[in-house]
């Protein structure tokens, strides 16, 4: 039997959250769709081809053509559990390529012009003038343990990033074609997006023994629209362990909704309230292969554990919003596009 662990999220280390370990057995699927807008899918079709698809929770091993969409199926589990699953997604090419030209990104980062530095843990202290400017651009951003309190990087730069982020789906050509390929597009028709629009993008590395943990959170919190239409699309271009630090998510937790809003105040980042407490035994780990793609509704709860092992887990991340009439960007957003850079981008609009 598992023992139940309650954590303030801001009182909680990497060793509490990686000592707990959910082995609960796949919740009882809801029938009931939970789609928070009146566009979102209630039952849609695949276009043509077929699938051989095997369950196992919310994995799904999908042997179709990606750029069928979801299944009927695999839209209510979504729904029902606001994760979803589905391995073999992005071909193992697709992720060395992306691999690959943060190598060549990397190459061209000076860290002595850059320190700051990404944490869930102090975010309202960690977020400053250069991370708000990264809505528009490709920024860098380094993990806590890599420096010392000078500011020194304490390793090689390629083993002291964070992440990057967080404009990549729209200023890198590499990462563009990537986040507005023909699956993608697929999958925001089967959810039922009208206008979705790409608002953020990152390349999280992971690193080994040092890559921070990633408190439990929910997207919605940090990219917010009213209604709320927040989807992430997260793609392992590694391996997913426990051990390296794979994804945690508790299912059915977004049908309680939003816990609350990391919002501008004047002229800071703040949390319009404290976190709740989460029973983190009632997460369940997504294990993955390279390739795999985890769809999170933006109410959902995830979190990921620091990585103490000798493997690096590289992902890459989208997060998308509707943008169709009825839809509003909420202006305390930390993320803004200022005059003079390039504009948000749908990746199709189907309003007409």
């Amino acid at each position: 039997m598992q023992r139940a662990v309650k954590s303030q999220i801001s009182g909680v280390s990497a060793g509490t959250l990686c000592s707990v370990r959910a082995h609960s057995p796949a919740q009882t699927r809801s029938k009931a769709q939970t789609a928070r807008l009146p566009a979102m899918a209630q039952g849609l079709s695949v276009l043509g081809g077929s699938q051989q698809v095997e369950q196992h929770g919310v994995h799904q091993q999908m042997q179709a053509s990606h750029a069928q969409g979801l299944s009927p199926q695999q839209v209510e589990d979504f729904n029902a559990q606001g994760f979803l699953v589905l391995e073999g997604h992005a071909p193992l090419e697709q992720c060395t390529a992306l691999k690959a030209r943060v190598d060549e990104l990397l190459q061209g980062f000076d860290p002595s012009t850059v320190k700051s530095v990404f944490s869930t843990k102090n975010q309202t202290e960690t977020t400053d003038a250069y991370f708000l400017n990264s809505a528009s651009n490709v920024s860098f951003f380094l993990e806590e343990k890599a420096i010392d309190e000078a500011g020194n990087l304490l390793r090689p730069k390629e083993k002291a990033i964070n992440k990057i982020g967080h404009a990549l789906h729209d200023v890198d050509p590499v990462f563009r074609e990537f986040s507005r390929s023909p699956a993608v597009t697929a999958i925001m028709h089967s959810l039922g997006y009208k206008r979705p629009l790409p608002v953020q993008s990152m390349y999280i590395f992971k690193q080994p023994s040092i890559g921070g943990e990633v408190s439990p959170h929910q997207d919605s919190c940090f990219i917010i629209t009213e209604p709320l239409t927040c989807v992430g699309l997260w793609w392992a271009l590694e391996d997913c362990t426990k051990e390296n630090g794979c994804l945690w998510a508790m299912p059915g937790i977004h049908k309680k909704g939003l816990n609350r809003r990391f919002e501008r105040k004047d002229g800071k980042m703040v949390f319009d309230r404290s976190q709740p407490d989460y029973d983190l035994s009632q997460f369940q780990p997504i294990e993955c292969p390279a390739g795999t793609l985890v769809l999170l509704q933006g109410e959902n709860v995830h979190y990921s554990c620091e990585n103490t092992s000798p493997v690096s887990r590289h992902s890459y991340s989208m997060h998308l919003v509707e943008s169709a009439p009825g839809v509003t960007w909420v202006p305390e957003n930390w993320a803004h596009r200022p005059a003079g850079t390039p504009p948000w981008t749908p990746l199709y609009d189907s309003t007409d």
